[in-house]
């Protein structure tokens, strides 16, 4: 079976680790100071401080940010549940906007809307879904006339380009996530990038039980600290990242050329943005029977995501009309796109998806019933 995900961990991670741990300064020591110092250089911005994954980075900047009881902040329902899990641990409240139908990012266009109804938004949280920037000079024009924070949600977008600057350097804040699967790992792993000085002191202190120095403690925290070990792993990953990424967008490349008449929508390209597909994800009214047709040509997929976040049983409170992000919901398919892929098995996967012959009974649209 081709998997949808490999993470590739080489000898020069390994021989990293055994540093760090002959060193025996295996918490929160050099190791972690170097990756943040590179990462930060490779975001294009002033600091960068690392986390234990992308949840607790996305919720430090919360925290750092003063999000608490009576603010919203407007956030993607097209996500993975984190997205909107750390507005609700800061204490404050998620408020959905529909994602735009072609990017499936979240659609400046609703986030104006929920601007225009709403005094209580401090924030925006825009999702750079599958490795595809949103569209940030849209959103900034939008955060700056409402004097809201923006901060980006870039965990699946480590490399991604939108005309010509990096994700991660778009908003005040960003936030990353090094899991296993992600186009660049450190085991487990997040971290924040932002040029604001003060905003990253916050987060330091915050991610450190609000610590300024030895057992002095000036706010309330938590320990959110990476591990040297998981650093020592994601500085070597991040000397690969752009190998990987150009790996990543040959194999999308192909797969889209060979998927041109094929009987699903590929992912669509944008004028000035330099995706890093963490996720090739095609769209498909008869999705199930491609994913038995797939698994029976040894091909692995995957749904990210069968359930908008507005319809998780954990906000079941929450009362949304969201149509474009339920639709997306029920069609999206990912592919495997990742650098472990060989010549044969991108053939084997564009075959597979070719040979798919989907039924010829027609496919509601939403909101068309038969008369």
């Amino acid at each position: 079976m081709i998997p949808i995900a490999d993470p590739d961990i080489g000898d020069d991670e390994i021989e990293a680790v055994r540093d760090v741990m002959e060193s025996g300064q295996l918490a929160d020591g050099p190791a972690v100071r170097e990756f943040e110092e590179a990462f930060a250089e490779f975001c294009d911005t002033e600091h960068a401080v690392a986390t234990t994954n992308g949840t607790t980075a996305l919720h430090a900047v919360f925290e750092a940010l003063g999000v608490g009881d009576g603010d919203a902040v407007i956030t993607t329902p097209f996500s993975f549940v984190a997205s909107a899990n750390a507005i609700r641990l800061a204490g404050g409240e998620p408020v959905f906007a529909d994602v735009d139908p072609e990017t499936l990012t979240i659609d400046p266009a609703a986030v104006a809307s929920v601007l225009a109804e709403r005094d209580d938004v401090v924030a925006v949280l825009p999702v750079h879904l599958y490795g595809f920037p949103a569209e940030m000079d849209r959103l900034r024009a939008l955060t700056d006339a409402h004097d809201v924070a923006l901060v980006e949600d870039a965990a699946q977008a480590h490399g991604a380009r939108y005309k010509g600057e990096p994700v991660g350097s778009l908003g005040d804040a960003a936030c990353f996530s090094f899991y296993p699967t992600k186009n660049a790992t450190s085991a487990e792993g997040g971290m924040v990038t932002t040029d604001d000085a003060d905003l990253a002191d916050r987060i330091r202190r915050y991610i450190d039980h609000g610590r300024t120095s030895g057992y002095d403690h000036a706010t309330v925290g938590h320990n959110f600290r990476m591990t040297s070990v998981c650093a020592a792993i994601g500085r070597e990953q991040l000397r690969r990242l752009p190998f990987f990424n150009l790996a990543r967008r040959g194999n999308a490349a192909y797969l889209t050329d060979r998927l041109a008449d094929s009987a699903v929508e590929t992912p669509p390209e944008r004028p000035g943005v330099d995706a890093s597909y963490h996720q090739y994800t095609v769209r498909t009214d008869e999705r199930e029977a491609l994913m038995a047709h797939l698994e029976d040509h040894g091909v692995g997929s995957k749904v990210y995501y069968p359930t908008p976040i507005h319809e998780q049983p954990a906000y079941d409170d929450v009362e949304a009309d969201l149509p474009v992000a339920e639709r997306a919901a029920d069609r999206v398919l990912s592919l495997p796109v990742h650098p472990g892929l060989s010549v044969e098995d991108l053939r084997t996967v564009a075959r597979a998806v070719e040979t798919f012959e989907p039924s010829t009974t027609p496919v509601p649209k939403p909101g068309v019933t038969d008369s």
